[in-house]
């Protein structure tokens, strides 16, 4: 009877554990869920009213964007209507975005030539570097690489002033490789794939060697293609980071005309709303698209450097 007793009670005890799991895994799926949601909200709200008209934004943000330049403390005494599906749905934004004010695509393509050169650029020199610093392990490569984490972790604005002399000296301020030689020179990217290619086995190089293998087909052969999925989640985190970016070409940059659009997209905001909400959906575009098709990439580098797997 005890027995019996005994094996009911760890049955109940089973299913207790079975329900408890599946409650825990719900909860978590709803937080999680509510969070994702909440974080989507602004990225889904600017692409859905990016097809609303001007009148319907002005009604339902009109008095949002009429104090935007005003003072800070003013009240805001009517509610905000936050709404995700437009009445009428129109492509009057994007005709003045792409058509009738070609400004907006100059500025598009201003990003794309900055950006592109700076991540092509600093994922070949962070390569090399990367490489010197994992097969030289001296006190002087350790030092020279400690200075790289040490720049690493100062903010840009630190850095800014020495950039916008070092620019002028070289005469290159107010052009175009005064943004794109810092980025190209970063020491992210270095920090990133020397922290990999260090881990990368002493045998496989050593076996290398015995093949005949010289530095060159070393670091073509076998560093790189170990370091492809680290690779990928620097260009991603590089290119986010440069198409994003508003400080360099408000100071290196003293001609408007070659400000990228995300520096144009502040001025935007206070004299149209509706087709600054067209032009930002449009400047999401290329960031979403490199982020959906190399995510597992992004996750894979980010484990490897992390130290998650060996």
């Amino acid at each position: 009877m005890k027995k019996e007793i005994t094996i009911e009670q760890q049955r109940k005890r089973r299913i207790y554990k079975k329900r408890r799991e599946r409650f825990l895994d719900w909860l978590t799926f709803v937080i999680v869920g509510f969070f994702a949601l909440l974080f989507l909200m602004p990225t889904v709200l600017t692409i859905t009213n990016s097809f609303m008209s001007t009148t319907e934004i002005s009604a339902n943000y009109g008095q949002i964007f009429s104090n935007a330049g005003a003072d800070a403390k003013t009240f805001i005494s009517e509610k905000v209507n936050l709404k995700f599906i437009p009445d009428m749905v129109s492509f009057s934004q994007y005709k003045t975005a792409f058509i009738t004010s070609p400004v907006y695509l100059l500025k598009f393509w201003n990003s794309v030539i900055l950006t592109v050169p700076i991540v092509a650029g600093q994922v070949l020199v962070a390569a090399g570097a990367s490489y010197c610093f994992a097969r030289n392990r001296s006190k002087l490569a350790n030092g020279i690489f400690f200075v790289y984490v040490v720049l690493m972790l100062m903010p840009y604005q630190v850095t800014l002033v020495p950039n916008y002399l070092v620019s002028e000296w070289l005469h290159i301020l107010d052009t175009r490789w005064a943004i794109i030689l810092p980025g190209i020179f970063a020491p992210f990217s270095v920090f990133i794939l020397t922290k990999f290619m260090r881990r990368i086995p002493t045998a496989m190089i050593e076996a290398a060697k015995l093949d005949g293998a010289n530095e060159f087909q070393i670091f073509t052969r076998i560093f790189l293609p170990l370091c492809k999925g680290t690779i990928y989640s620097v260009i991603i985190l590089v290119f986010i980071d440069y198409w994003n970016m508003v400080e360099q070409p408000l100071i290196l940059l003293s001609d408007s005309e070659l400000h990228p659009l995300s520096v144009f997209l502040s001025k935007v905001n206070t004299e149209d709303a509706g087709l600054a909400f067209a032009v930002a959906t449009v400047y999401m575009v290329p960031t979403l698209l490199i982020f959906l098709y190399s995510e597992d990439y992004l996750v894979e580098g980010i484990a490897y450097s992390g130290g998650i797997k060996g």
